[in-house]
């Protein structure tokens, strides 16, 4: 219990500290700086919805409340943006744009999947402990933070400058992110909705070139966006880069490739097939990642 209390705690304070480390002069909203604000909005929106998944013990709404988030810290944004009277720089419309179709892309396709699950195995254990359940709704708040804070901290910064080569080069690689998270999200769900591929594993279109093209495709779109705001960040709003850094780490160190692997190698670590696929196909980066990883 005092390690998820002290867990919280944590979540709350970083997102305090790089708030303000990375908050914008005269970028502010009632008072309050606006890169702050959206760090305020993501948890009291978590919060309030874990308030009824706490109740019924549910974890249904878990992955749709950081689609919420999401999108309210890019209204929020927007909104204080307008309400500056400032002219709204085609790069803030776009990058609010990036973000509001990845969350929503992304929260549908996970809510539509828990409901035809059933449930959310992560939650069997956590669903167990009302600390521990807080404390997982809390580091959803964390994560929407530090996964947007580059992307809002662009907004409020509202870069005057004509498009650039940093920007199209950053939105070539939101798309090609966002190309393969879709089309390797798709191609899985086609793959495992045919009878006839129950308890199988898919080694079709991207995924016969990386076991998880849809986390590479999550990474490139978020480095893409960190690569259009590269001109414009200066001193402490460098602190907002962690947000691809962030991701990179917690999809391959915490709570995604690790996960998936170990649960994929007691499934099919015997499996011959599956040892050959290991053997040719790269853990992430297509063609030239690392392979084999036991």
């Amino acid at each position: 219990m005092i390690r998820d209390f002290g867990a919280i705690a944590l979540c709350i304070l970083t997102a305090f500290l790089v708030a303000i480390a990375a908050s914008v002069d005269r970028a502010f909203f009632s008072g309050l700086p606006i890169i702050l604000l959206c760090a305020i909005v993501s948890f009291a929106t978590h919060w309030i919805i874990a308030v009824p998944s706490l109740i019924t013990s549910s974890e249904k709404y878990f992955d749709f409340t950081g689609m919420v988030a999401t999108l309210l810290l890019i209204l929020t944004s927007m909104f204080a943006l307008f309400s500056s009277g400032a002219e709204v720089s085609i790069r803030s419309v776009f990058v609010a744009t990036f973000v509001s179709v990845w969350t929503l892309r992304l929260g549908i396709f996970l809510y539509k999947r828990i409901v035809k699950a059933g449930e959310d195995r992560r939650f069997r254990d956590i669903k167990k402990s009302l600390p521990k359940f807080l404390m997982t709704w809390t580091l959803s708040a964390l994560w929407v933070f530090l996964t947007t804070v580059n992307a809002i901290t662009l907004i409020a910064l509202n870069p005057p400058e004509p498009i650039g080569v940093f920007f199209v080069v950053g939105a070539l690689l939101w798309l090609l992110g966002f190309s393969f998270e879709v089309i390797a999200d798709r191609q899985k769900k086609h793959f495992s909705e045919q009878p006839e591929n129950k308890g199988r594993f898919i080694t079709q279109g991207l995924w016969s070139v990386s076991r998880h093209p849809n986390y590479f495709g999550e990474i490139i779109l978020w480095t893409g966006i960190a690569i259009i705001s590269l001109p414009f960040l200066s001193g402490w709003q460098f602190v907002t880069l962690v947000s691809p850094v962030f991701v990179f780490l917690l999809l391959t160190r915490i709570s995604g490739l690790p996960f998936l692997e170990d649960k994929a190698e007691k499934k099919w670590g015997e499996d011959k097939d599956y040892i050959e696929y290991k053997k040719r196909t790269p853990i992430l980066v297509p063609f030239f990642g690392k392979k084999i990883t036991k």
